[in-house]
């Protein structure tokens, strides 16, 4: 007797998701408001434009949730390493203003802008599942790269340096201005973000955070400390080119003579 074949359809398959954020408690609210939903498999969650990137190439998402706003690369420069490929449906996660939302609308892409509810978040979702459902991608795609070109001519893209970070520290978690960094010192994969008298240890190796800082403001001195120019109150020759850093507080530092160039060009060749 012949077997009749097995025909799997669209609308009873499972619908794979993924979530890219670089704040846990945001991946965090994603995973569990998915959780009641039980036509979404939840295949993985990243923290960095580069792992959604690899993520997205080796597991084909039905289904994104994109912060938009994401240090090293952005929600904008996933969808444009992408470009050329059959991109997942997407619910962009944003901190945008309502003013620079209304392009999201425009577009008539999906979007949450933080912090957002369960209601809020149903209505992306239930929108975002019919699309899928309808084999609508290609047209998203098209109103995803279209928002892509709007947001570089007209909406304020996020900050090019590291305005602020997020500091974990004994069961609290609060902002901590650039600013307010006096220096960085490197420990191990950490480093150490000094403000006056006060340390915070950051989860990041010194040399991924010296390309998130403006170099105009922070420089490098050696191979575990950046220093804030603002804070140096003098700088002493001392011996073999090397020079000793003293900041306003008092704290000596060591300019080593393999970082002394570069720091003396935005220091206009005072060295």
């Amino acid at each position: 007797m012949a077997r009749t074949p097995i025909v799997t359809l669209m609308n009873e398959a499972r619908i794979k998701a993924l979530i890219v954020d670089d704040e846990p408690p945001a991946r965090s609210l994603v995973r569990r408001l998915l959780a009641s939903h039980k036509e979404i498999e939840l295949i993985g969650e990243c923290e960095s434009g580069l792992e959604a990137v690899a993520a997205i190439r080796a597991h084909a998402p039905d289904l994104i949730f994109l912060d938009v706003q994401m240090p090293e690369l952005d929600g904008f420069g996933v969808i444009e390493a992408l470009a050329d490929e059959r991109l997942p449906h997407i619910v962009f996660i944003t901190a945008y203003d309502q003013y620079a939302v209304r392009a999201f609308e425009a577009q008539a892409l999906d979007y949450l802008l933080k912090p957002f509810d369960r209601e809020r978040f149903e209505q992306a979702l239930n929108r975002a599942l019919q699309h899928i459902r309808n084999e609508q991608s290609g047209d998203a795609t098209e109103r995803i790269l279209a928002l892509i070109a709007e947001q570089q001519r007209e909406i304020p893209s996020a900050p090019r340096h590291a305005e602020r970070f997020v500091i974990k520290e004994e069961g609290r978690v609060f902002f901590l201005k650039a600013d307010e960094i006096e220096w960085i010192e490197a420990e191990g994969n950490y480093v150490v973000l000094h403000t006056g008298k006060q340390r915070h240890l950051f989860r990041e190796a010194i040399s991924n955070l010296e390309t998130r800082l403006d170099p105009r403001r922070f420089q490098r001195i050696g191979r575990s400390a950046i220093v804030n120019l603002d804070c140096v109150r003098e700088l002493h020759p001392w011996f073999r080119g090397d020079y000793k850093v003293i900041l306003r507080d008092g704290t000596e530092l060591k300019l080593s003579r393999r970082y002394r160039e570069h720091l003396n060009r935005y220091l206009s060749g005072s060295l």
